[in-house]
């Protein structure tokens, strides 16, 4: 598995969400943006880390009683044990959030670990209690009964679907407070150095909209004179 570097760290950190979605559409990434997560608490930043992932099924009665979270092998709870510092946990929670994916305890236990978030296409009880929590945590909505009585904790750390996205152990996960998105682990460093020039080039053309100038021509740059602008720019902010 690929590490993320701490240089391509510090710069998603910067970048929306949405530019890299446009920039991942370049490179014909279609498909990234994982659907119907929200995060339970809006301007925290962005969450960055490479994704651990957890797997659920469809709850059988007969294997998924309460006594099963007395054996220490249970995946959920070894997931929250082992998920690695600065990492993020991404459930499959099969996009089903009538059952919760974890609560407050295990979260909190994630944020002790230096875990970076969490990511559900279910839903977390005790939201009220992780909302102010220093992790970031996306899920579709708040959920009240406990996972058991509809999802089974099957695997760890394999290729799961989260959000109609798959998301594969390792792949940089980035959410900001519109959503969630997926960066293929081995293009994260191109796609975080595209990403920071593009948010540089929005942050310029941002400035010569609200200066008065018209989109044409600058936004895309198909006047020569806008790209002599910002590199001028760039000289300037430098």
């Amino acid at each position: 598995m690929k590490k993320l570097r701490q240089e391509t760290r510090e710069k998603l950190l910067q970048i929306s969400t949405a530019t890299l979605s446009t920039c991942l559409f370049k490179r014909g990434f279609r498909n990234l943006c994982i659907q119907n997560v929200f995060p339970l608490k809006k301007g925290k930043g962005n969450m960055v880390g490479e994704a651990y992932t957890l797997r659920y099924i469809p709850a059988r009665e007969d294997l998924n009683s309460l006594k099963v979270f007395e054996d220490l092998k249970h995946p959920q709870r070894v997931a929250i044990e082992d998920c690695p510092e600065g990492s993020v946990l991404v459930i499959d929670s099969r996009k089903d959030a009538r059952a919760a994916s974890a609560g407050s305890i295990l979260i909190t236990r994630l944020m002790k670990r230096g875990v970076a978030g969490i990511v559900t296409d279910g839903g977390f009880r005790d939201s009220s209690e992780i909302e102010p929590l220093e992790i970031h945590s996306y899920h579709q909505r708040t959920s009240i009964a406990t996972n058991l009585i509809l999802h089974q904790a099957i695997a760890l750390n394999e290729p799961i679907g989260c959000g109609d996205v798959a998301v594969f152990p390792g792949d940089v996960i980035v959410g900001d407070d519109e959503g969630v998105i997926v960066i293929p682990q081995e293009i994260a460093d191109d796609v975080a150095e595209e990403s920071l020039q593009m948010t540089l080039f929005e942050n310029f053309v941002m400035e010569e909209v609200v200066a008065g100038k018209s989109i044409f021509g600058i936004y895309p740059p198909i006047d020569p004179n806008t790209l002599i602008r910002f590199k001028a720019w760039k000289e300037k902010k430098d």
